[in-house]
């Protein structure tokens, strides 16, 4: 096999143990994320990542921790055989001859540019997934049965596609994932490489063990989400903001509002869930990169 479709093979492989680990723990992320501002006087739909997964099993069911997944599944070969490929690329470009050990800093260019790829996949997907995600938590309502507004991924697409102009509509919030993928990429990415590095002794990984794989791939997971997630918080509140009234007319608007009404903590609401997901799905991304890249 050539390196490119190594590439796409483990990039796909890794994807989708990260999404199977990770998924729930997004869930609850998102419904911190967008649960509506309350009165003075009212309390929060969900006092905490806790409160949230309990009030969503309650009305949902355990199958509401992975409502939306269809989606990121659907798409996961494509997202992640982009990200692995496009870094492997841009790290074949960036080597003085063939087989040169990349620098860190060459690593961060390779990851930024792979960020620039995903963009263009992730946003229509982040879109889907989290006006699924979201859509109990923007009802108002306890028991979000009589309330849900999508039947599933499909059916979000086609409502979007029907009533949010066409295609242009799917790729609502493009700027902050791209303010997402692109400086959080690099972060990862040099991170990763970086404590292999550090572990291994050396510029020679070859040798590093699972353990040593899942750690740098834990840490440089949560780097990433470090590194970038007011700009996340910014583009879920964008792409479930109401097409007909909306509340934000732009990302900067967003954050200022957020940051106006909520301080600065309301850019890091479901941090907590989103750094206990970071650490084991990228762990599980990684080894199961690496573990299949080198079986090839």
């Amino acid at each position: 096999m050539g390196d490119v479709a190594k590439d796409l093979t483990a990039g796909t492989i890794g994807g989708a143990a990260q999404l199977i680990t990770g998924h729930p723990f997004d869930t609850i992320k998102v419904k911190l994320q967008s649960q509506p501002t309350p009165l003075p006087g009212q309390t929060p739909k969900f006092s905490g990542a806790i409160d949230a997964v309990k009030q969503t099993i309650a009305a949902e069911g355990p199958r509401g921790l992975y409502k939306g997944m269809g989606a990121p599944l659907a798409t996961v070969a494509a997202l992640n055989a982009v990200l692995f490929s496009v870094r492997g690329q841009m790290e074949a470009l960036l080597r003085c001859h063939p087989g040169a050990p990349l620098t860190i800093n060459q690593q961060i260019v390779a990851g930024a540019g792979a960020g620039v790829a995903v963009s263009v996949l992730a946003c229509p997907t982040e879109l889907i997934k989290c006006r699924l995600q979201a859509q109990s938590s923007l009802s108002g309502s306890a028991t979000a049965a009589v309330t849900l507004k999508y039947g599933g991924p499909m059916d979000v697409a086609k409502q979007v596609l029907k009533s949010e102009g066409g295609i242009k509509g799917l790729f609502k919030g493009l700027v902050p994932t791209m303010a997402r993928e692109i400086p959080g990429n690099a972060a990862m990415f040099g991170v990763y490489e970086a404590l292999k590095q550090y572990l291994a002794g050396g510029s020679d990984t070859s040798g590093l063990g699972r353990g040593s794989l899942i750690v740098a791939g834990g840490l440089a997971g949560a780097s990433f989400w470090v590194m970038v997630y007011p700009t996340d918080v910014v583009k879920s509140v964008i792409q479930v903001d109401d097409y007909k009234s909306p509340k934000f007319s732009g990302s900067i608007d967003a954050f200022r509002k957020i940051r106006s009404s909520e301080g600065f903590k309301g850019l890091y609401k479901g941090f907590a869930p989103a750094m206990a997901r970071s650490i084991p799905a990228n762990s599980a991304c990684f080894l199961a990169y690496e573990m299949a890249r080198s079986a090839m």
